[in-house]
């Protein structure tokens, strides 16, 4: 029999979205939310601020970042839940993880007055300060189009090259190289992690997009990508042009 819809509402997952939405990365579970509700499912996003909190069913996961006034309780606040977050990658659930919200999945952070702040050890890698401050838009080529956002980090990334999210054509990404091409970001079968504000997902919808085809092929579905999704596609894409053009890049 074929499936053709959920007996349920798809369910996107905020983690810590009190302590991790300092560049409005929360956004991300509600671009997700919303563009299953225009292809004509029922979606719903629930706040996980601890385990208590956890629903059911967990169809996709969102993580933004914080300040690093924020690190120590949100790593312990995930630790309760990195039982979850392991079932969730091993399974095939897309999980996206922005900023800090990634460097606290990694194996540690190393903080500018020389101490470590031990990670979850989820994915490969880990942050390290950097001279000056990357603030600026960023560009990244990438097998899912042309990403566009915004990097605010204070450290770089390393031990990610093998799985990176894309090739920066513009900006920092993960950090210096002595040698090849810059990167950004960390991929690790469906869980993304990047620096890309924005929220990413909003500015680059053909990212959610694979994120979603992710989530309905879990549940033999077919993601469709609603036509009320048009129109606000070819207003993000206008705004990834201005960005690119800003910059010295072409536009779309």
């Amino acid at each position: 029999m074929t499936v053709t819809s959920l007996q349920r509402p798809f369910t996107v997952v905020s983690l810590l979205p009190r302590l991790l939405d300092t560049n409005g990365d929360a956004g991300n579970a509600r671009v997700l939310a919303q563009r299953i509700r225009w292809s004509g499912h029922d979606a719903q996003v629930v706040d996980v601020h601890s385990r208590a909190d956890l629903p059911e069913h967990v169809d996709a996961v969102s993580i933004g970042s914080g300040t690093d006034a924020a690190l120590v309780p949100a790593r312990d606040a995930l630790r309760t839940l990195v039982e979850d977050l392991r079932v969730w990658s091993n399974s095939g659930v897309p999980i996206l993880a922005v900023g800090t919200g990634w460097e606290l999945l990694s194996w540690g952070i190393d903080l500018a007055d020389g101490t470590v702040l031990e990670g979850l050890g989820l994915v490969a890698g880990q942050a390290v300060p950097r001279a000056t401050r990357a603030t600026d838009d960023i560009i990244v080529a990438s097998k899912y189009g042309r990403l566009i956002g915004f990097e605010n980090h204070a450290r770089d990334y390393v031990g990610a090259e093998a799985s990176p999210l894309g090739r920066v054509v513009y900006g920092t990404g993960n950090g210096d190289r002595t040698s090849g091409p810059r990167i950004e970001g960390l991929t690790m079968g469906e869980v993304f992690c990047t620096h890309l504000h924005g929220p990413v997902l909003a500015r680059n919808p053909a990212l959610a997009d694979h994120l979603l085809r992710a989530v309905f092929t879990r549940h033999g579905l077919e993601y469709l990508r609603g036509t009320a999704a048009e129109s606000v596609d070819e207003t993000a894409q206008a705004a990834r042009n201005q960005v690119a053009v800003r910059v010295g890049h072409s536009p779309e």
